[in-house]
């Protein structure tokens, strides 16, 4: 159906398209008389609305505020192709009856646990600098830059979902023997069951000699680990972050890079996206850095857009969506 055909109500707004393909979601929506319309990243969202008057909202990463909300009579739902929601005002859709969904279930926890693993394997083995210096005719560096290795070490992990319990199984596959968790969800059962320690962000914080980031970002959560909680980490940790940027204090991170206060960090996601080429963990040593991949292969896109268009297609059927985030 072309975008010409559009009545009030019918289209299904993509924001911040990226995917090679919509198949998927006109697949399922199109039969529900309704129509895919990718909006370019160089449109404003507003006038894009504005001009569509859309039934549904597909979003990645672009904010949904109060003043784009209103922008749309028709709205019924707006669906996240991923987890977290922190972009979405959930009260101001909530106030105009528009349920807000996310896809909190898709296969990148696989993957995104895979990639947090990678980057801890890629930082603690150097491998990228390594691979800098035979490239450059460097050889032989060993003992040189230590690599401490992990056998009986302590992973910490902020946050305990899906994606942090794939992480934690394949940290302790690894030969990591103690598991330290900060997240307030976990029973004192759940935990004795994973074998882990509930315990609080300092003392993870303090303990660990890996620290992995998987909490949803949010006013309690931005710049959780700042100078303060950086300065109580030990010398030879690394931080892994595959969650949200805006956890970290990204300069303090640096600083403490460069001072030689922490092994390394590997980042998968940042404050600001993409980050600016002066951003200063781009010269921070044993530093490895991703472009917010960690949630990407073939299958988890299949997938991801085969659940979220699934969600606009409970909402058009008359039903809420299954991860309602914002209900009333």
């Amino acid at each position: 159906m072309s975008e010409s055909a559009n009545r009030p109500g019918t289209a299904i707004a993509v924001l911040e398209p990226g995917y090679a393909s919509y198949d998927t979601e006109r697949a399922v929506l199109e039969p529900r008389g309704a129509f895919v319309v990718p909006v370019a990243p160089d449109e404003d969202a507003g006038e894009a609305v504005d001009r569509l008057d859309p039934v549904a909202l597909l979003v990645r990463e672009r904010p949904v505020d109060a003043a784009l909300l209103s922008r749309c009579p028709n709205l019924k739902v707006v669906v996240r192709y991923g987890v977290g929601v922190d972009a979405i005002d959930l009260a101001a859709a909530r106030e105009r009856g528009v349920y807000v969904a996310n896809v909190p279930d898709y296969g990148a926890m696989h993957e995104v646990s895979d990639h947090a693993v990678a980057l801890y394997l890629a930082v603690s083995r150097r491998i990228v600098s390594r691979d800098a210096d035979v490239r450059r005719g460097v050889f032989g560096v060993g003992q040189r830059e230590p690599v401490a290795g992990h056998r009986g070490a302590t992973i910490g992990l902020l946050g305990y979902g899906r994606i942090a319990r794939k992480a934690r199984e394949k940290f302790v596959a690894l030969g990591f023997s103690r598991c330290l968790v900060c997240d307030p969800s976990v029973t004192e059962d759940e935990a004795r069951e994973d074998r882990v320690e509930i315990v609080d962000i300092d003392t993870l914080c303090r303990e660990s000699d890996v620290v992995s980031l998987h909490a949803p970002l949010n006013e309690g959560t931005r710049h959780i680990i700042d100078a303060r909680r950086i300065a109580l980490m030990k010398p030879g940790a690394v931080l892994v972050n595959v969650s949200r940027g805006g956890l970290v204090d990204e300069p303090a991170l640096a600083d403490a890079l460069n001072e030689g206060r922490l092994f390394g960090a590997g980042i998968d996601v940042f404050e600001q996206e993409p980050p600016p080429v002066d951003h200063p963990l781009m010269r921070t040593p044993n530093t490895v850095l991703s472009d917010h991949t960690a949630w990407y292969s073939e299958f988890s896109v299949r997938e991801l857009q085969q659940q979220a268009a699934d969600e606009v297609a409970r909402v058009l059927d008359g039903q809420p969506p299954r991860n309602w985030v914002n209900q009333w």
